[in-house]
């Protein structure tokens, strides 16, 4: 029966395929490659989800947590939206209201201390 089908199966056949009997030669080449271009594509994917966060995180803290925020619920909502409006609020410079309030607060604070005790009562 082994001598039918080898007189079946023509003389010039390419490199790769193989025979009967035969292992394949490209087989576990094409896995490995198959698995690395995979695990690489999935990198690729993960590192451009989380570009926004990396951009803001040169930014506020505030800022940064927000943007977070909405990565993370595009990544389990798979709503692009979210990862477009966190890309968007990452590239924005909000001004840094803290250092003014904080003065603001503290100049309230010296004018409560200079009128005395009778400006810190509450009038009914």
């Amino acid at each position: 029966m082994s001598d039918t089908q080898a007189s079946i199966v023509p003389a010039h056949l390419p490199w790769f395929v193989a025979g009967a009997g035969q292992s394949d030669l490209l087989l576990i080449p094409m896995a490995i490659f198959l698995v690395l271009i995979i695990f690489l594509f999935g990198v690729l994917m993960l590192r451009l989800h989380h570009l926004p966060e990396h951009i803001a995180h040169k930014g506020q803290k505030v800022q940064y947590q927000f943007v977070a925020t909405l990565g993370l619920l595009a990544m389990f909502t798979h709503y692009n939206i979210f990862w477009i409006i966190g890309l968007l609020i990452a590239m924005i410079d909000f001004p840094d209201f803290t250092g003014v309030l904080g003065r603001i607060a503290d100049s309230v604070k010296r004018i409560s201390i200079r009128k005395g005790p009778e400006a810190r009562r509450v009038r009914t």
